[in-house]
């Protein structure tokens, strides 16, 4: 480590810490109940560190700190860093699968449960995650049967609306008729918070109501009433039985199963409420950082809990006990707005289902471990060949490839995609709009592309040495920010650019054309020596370097070769998407955007419920002038501009 302070400058308070390496990049985020305590330890004698945080501090040119004011205010600022900054030497928890949610949109006006996977939303309630869509869709399909909601999408939704006809799941009671009127609000938004009422767990109430209702339809001698209630009661049943029972008692509580080796963990959640197996997840960790047992049990919580939509209950079990129980037992009760326990159980039922858990995380460990021997070593051979094929001075870690896309000289537009030790890196891919070439110049274009790509990597690099000398002028090497809140810490420690970090190999879809012009791009910023360059042809997968007059064959079928194909594959279909956006809004904006009187809110109103500019010129003027919220005026100046006449033409 280049700089280190003076112990008596760390101020003896709580707070995190951050290791920055010659680049500015945030190696390490750390947190300690006293900074000046704690961060000593890292300048002892390299042979007494563990050989990972020896290797972050060799890495480290200086540090910086962040005063807080408690320890569980310390522990959010923790995570809130590490989220932002992704430093290379902390554990990086990741879903092992993309399980799948029960989702109820309780926002909308008529909510709806579907099946979800992916980013959570506002206004949605979740419920899970289950193990397997399939089960989680049959589940779905019995609760329907009990709770009429409507399942259709908003746009199936508007055009029964509009037709004033249910689809055919109200016709067998499937759906209790929104669209039509067949469900007044308040009672479907009964039945939506009896549905999330028996997802979260409380089943009793809904098997009580539905017996309730059956007896009273029986007695009334509503026998085809009565029978209905009967099969939705049936369904009920077989809903419940699917969720697994494992206390008699009610109780809410999360069950957590670690799994480990040196490199990695495999993590399981189940999920109890009112004593039955709801849901379940899964993460995976790379152990890069050198954690005790108790403070990677710290961390999985930390990612846990703050995850989008995720719920905290009354009580957490762990395999083992946390370093500071008190404090993230504080941090959890604020996040639930309630007391939460955690408890390693020792005997009995809780112990039963802890080390049951523990077994399926042993097991998802070792199907990750195949998974990742097995893909890791393909990557690994690809780009060991990759350097030898090239002649690169290391195995290139980071592949940018860049690609063109026109039509006719209009439009153009360029992409960059990134792929990091073999795999894309989606965060960092980004979009050109070519500005300085006019016509049919893909030579051009790429040169444009190219030299701004390189200008920015330069800039971010003279922005961090500009800050590393005001840093080291004004601290030497370390920060104290007493009074920032800690909701701003984040936005302050962001990464310097969106370019800082450079290629070891850049890739252009193309030939030797293409490859002359990357290497004048690099030769003029003189970084021909650092940045490997090659253009990749696609009529014969054939590989141009600088230097060389013939192409490099890489062998069909080879690690090497598929790697390429598929970043080639990656940048092109980056580049078509982002061309089709830029020239489907061009060609929408040119028609609609011109009509006087059309402004945002009915152009926005008009495709909305037509459909698409197609579609609005399929429609006759009397269709157009037909639609009651647009003045006559606007349809006649509408039909007029879409079919390329005059207005007063139109009328003849």
């Amino acid at each position: 480590m280049q700089v280190r302070p003076e112990t008596g400058s760390i101020p003896d308070a709580p707070g995190c810490y951050l290791f920055h390496d010659a680049d500015d990049r945030v190696l390490y985020v750390g947190k300690a109940k006293s900074l000046r305590h704690r961060l000593p330890a890292y300048w002892a004698d390299p042979a007494t560190l563990s050989p990972r945080t020896a290797q972050m501090v060799a890495l480290a040119q200086r540090v910086e700190w962040v005063v807080v004011a408690t320890e569980v205010d310390s522990l959010i600022l923790e995570h809130s860093l590490i989220q932002r900054h992704q430093p290379r030497f902390n554990v990086r928890l990741k879903d092992d699968k993309s399980y799948p949610w029960l989702a109820v949109t309780v926002s909308e006006q008529w909510p709806r449960p579907l099946v979800y996977r992916g980013r959570k939303r506002k206004g949605v309630r979740y419920f899970g995650p289950y193990g397997h869509a399939k089960a989680l869709r049959e589940t779905l399909d019995l609760l329907i049967r009990s709770f009429p909601l409507r399942t259709c999408s908003d746009a199936k939704f508007g055009r029964h609306e509009r037709l004033g006809r249910p689809c055919l799941l109200y016709d067998i009671e499937r759906c209790s008729g929104p669209c039509i009127g067949a469900v007044e609000p308040h009672r479907y938004r009964q039945l939506v918070e009896e549905l999330t009422g028996f997802l979260s767990g409380d089943t009793a109430a809904v098997v009580s109501r539905l017996s309730a209702e059956m007896t009273r339809a029986a007695e009334a001698l509503e026998f085809e009433r009565a029978a209905r209630l009967r099969d939705r009661l049936a369904a009920v049943h077989k809903a419940i039985e699917a969720q697994q029972m494992v206390f008699e008692r009610p109780e809410d509580l999360d069950v957590i199963g670690i799994a480990e080796d040196d490199l990695e963990a495999a993590i399981q959640v189940f999920h109890v409420r009112r004593g039955r197996v709801v849901g379940r997840s899964g993460l995976v960790a790379d152990k890069v950082e050198d954690l005790s047992p108790g403070a990677f049990v710290e961390r999985v919580l930390q990612d846990l809990y703050t995850s989008p939509g995720r719920e905290v209950p009354r009580q957490v079990l762990l395999p083992r006990a946390p370093e500071d129980l008190v404090t993230m037992s504080r941090w959890l009760s604020s996040l639930r707005g309630g007391p939460v326990r955690l408890a390693v159980p020792k005997r009995g039922d809780k112990r039963a289902l802890q080390e049951m858990v523990t077994r399926n995380a042993s097991e998802d460990l070792a199907r990750h471990r195949l998974r990742r021997a097995a893909d890791h070593n393909a990557r690994a051979r690809a780009l060991t060949e990759l350097q030898q094929q090239l002649g690169l001075a290391q195995a290139p870690l980071r592949i940018e490839c860049f690609d063109m896309s026109h039509l006719q000289g209009t439009d153009y537009v360029g992409s960059m995609v990134v792929f990091e030790d073999g795999l894309a890196k989606k965060s960092d891919y980004r979009r050109f709009r070519v500005r300085t070439v006019a016509g049919n110049d893909d030579y051009g274009a790429m040169e444009e592309v190219l030299t701004r790509r390189i200008a920015n990597l330069i800039a971010d690099r003279e922005a961090q040495q500009v800050a590393r000398e005001q840093a080291h002028q004004r601290f030497g090497g370390a920060t104290v920010d007493d009074d920032v809140p800690i909701e701003e810490i984040g936005r302050r420690r962001s990464a310097h650019g969106r370019f800082s970090y450079a290629p070891n190999l850049m890739l252009l879809d193309g030939g030797k054309g293409q490859l002359a012009v990357g290497a004048r791009v690099l030769e003029r910023f003189g970084l021909t020596d650092e940045i490997g360059i090659a253009a990749l042809a696609k009529q014969f997968e054939e590989l141009f370097v600088p230097g060389s007059h013939d192409p490099i064959r890489i062998a069909r079928g080879s690690e090497a070769l598929y790697l390429l194909q598929r970043v080639r594959d990656e940048a092109h279909r980056f580049a078509v998407e982002y061309h089709r956006h830029r020239r489907g809004a061009r060609m929408k904006a040119s028609v609609l955007d011109t009509v006087p009187g059309l402004g945002p809110a009915r152009r926005r109103r008009l495709l909305r419920e037509v459909g698409s500019v197609r579609a609005l010129t399929a429609l006759s003027e009397e269709q157009l002038r037909a639609i009651s919220w647009l003045p006559e005026r606007v349809a006649e100046e509408l039909f007029a501009r879409l079919h390329g006449v005059t207005p007063e033409a139109s009328h003849r």
